[in-house]
């Protein structure tokens, strides 16, 4: 009975990241060399077009870029990314770093497991006390708040109308 609980939470595999995209989603390979689109749980980092989006991706290619990895998968999200906490094999909890770097905030919307989620906040906490990263801004813009302001514009409408017709067709597959 106990196992059944602990695989349902989630399962971990090695890994090693192949590309990173912006500052919560990456590739990865996993042992059979397929790639893996990964999309960090319980974080949310700024867009590319936002302010801190280019520090946010440079600080993740820092911290996984040619480097093992363990990925616990969490979830799989609308867009078929694996949903998952990353662990460098030095010990680093990526996703945490992020957001004590000021880089990423707690996806709190997305954030269910209270033991992780603690860890994320009291990082934000230590993030903007210490005004590191995007706390360096008065009053910094969430990215799902920035995303609403800023979805009717051509350069974000294509890329995602492109993104949630490859899940549809992923997921048809899958039925």
């Amino acid at each position: 009975m106990i196992l059944l609980l602990v695989a349902s939470t989630g399962s971990a595999w090695s890994g090693k990241s192949r590309k990173v995209q912006d500052g919560d989603s990456f590739l990865a390979t996993n042992e059979d060399a397929a790639t893996v689109h990964i999309r960090m749980y319980g974080i949310d980092s700024p867009e590319y077009k936002q302010a801190f989006g280019l520090q946010a991706k440079k600080q993740l290619q820092t911290l996984i870029s040619r480097r093992k990895l363990t990925i616990e998968n969490m979830d799989t999200d609308r867009y078929g990314r694996t949903v998952a906490l990353v662990q460098t094999t030095d010990g680093t909890d990526v996703n945490e770093e992020m957001v004590r770097t000021g880089m990423a905030w707690v996806y709190d919307q997305y954030c269910r497991r209270e033991d992780v989620c603690a860890r994320l906040r009291q990082a934000e906490d230590e993030a903007r006390s210490a005004k590191r990263g995007l706390w360096a801004e008065e009053n910094p813009t969430p990215p799902w708040l920035w995303r609403k302001e800023h979805k009717t514009e051509e350069w974000y409408t294509k890329p995602v109308r492109a993104v949630k017709k490859i899940a549809r067709s992923v997921r048809r597959v899958f039925r």
